[in-house]
């Protein structure tokens, strides 16, 4: 089983630097062409079926690249969605970082509850789609510390319309790429 994890396409916040975590923002056409370019990315593999987180910049994301791949629409997992980042949602770095620095209070989840919940999200469509290669599109922060405790290594920001693939070896997750970046010896959890 291989796993694709897509971050959805670019929206005006991504642009304007801002905190959107929860916040239901749409993509923006710089958005929609990430998403279109991903079918490039993911027609090298073969896809059984594609996921998402159910915000609609990572829904539309998903249906640009089913559409693209040829392949229908799977169900959307709340799982997926993007870390709470509470009152500073909408806030620019500049904002936030004073009220709430390191992201700590104003009602932001914290990474462990955000990583769990990336963990039991591969777990389920793991369940979903057994021995099935799937494409999941959702968000940055979920992918880049879901990924990251999965390898045991720290990864950087997760770039938008990126993709970075994780196989099932005997039972075990291994992280192959980030942002589209093949890793040398993927490390296993």
């Amino acid at each position: 089983m291989k796993l694709g994890f897509i971050r959805h396409g670019q929206t005006d916040w991504n642009a304007e630097g801002r905190l959107q975590g929860s916040s239901d923002i749409p993509l923006n056409e710089v958005g929609r062409q990430q998403a279109r370019d991903a079918v490039a990315v993911l027609g090298a593999g073969s896809w059984d079926a594609i996921v998402s987180s159910p915000l609609s910049r990572a829904r539309e994301t998903a249906e640009i690249i089913a559409s693209g791949l040829g392949i229908e629409l799977g169900r959307s997992y709340e799982e997926l969605i993007e870390r709470d980042y509470g009152q500073a949602e909408g806030m620019q770095d500049g904002e936030w970082e004073k009220l709430w620095p390191n992201k700590v209070g104003g009602g932001i989840e914290n990474l462990d509850s955000v990583v769990a919940r990336g963990l039991a999200a591969i777990e389920l469509i793991a369940a979903d789609f057994p021995e099935k290669n799937v494409a999941v599109v959702c968000h940055g922060t979920i992918i880049r510390y879901t990924l990251s405790a999965l390898a045991g290594n720290q990864f950087d920001s997760i770039l938008n319309g990126s993709v970075s693939l994780t196989d099932n070896v005997d039972g075990l997750w291994m992280v192959r790429s980030v942002n589209g970046e093949t890793l040398g010896t993927p490390l296993i959890q």
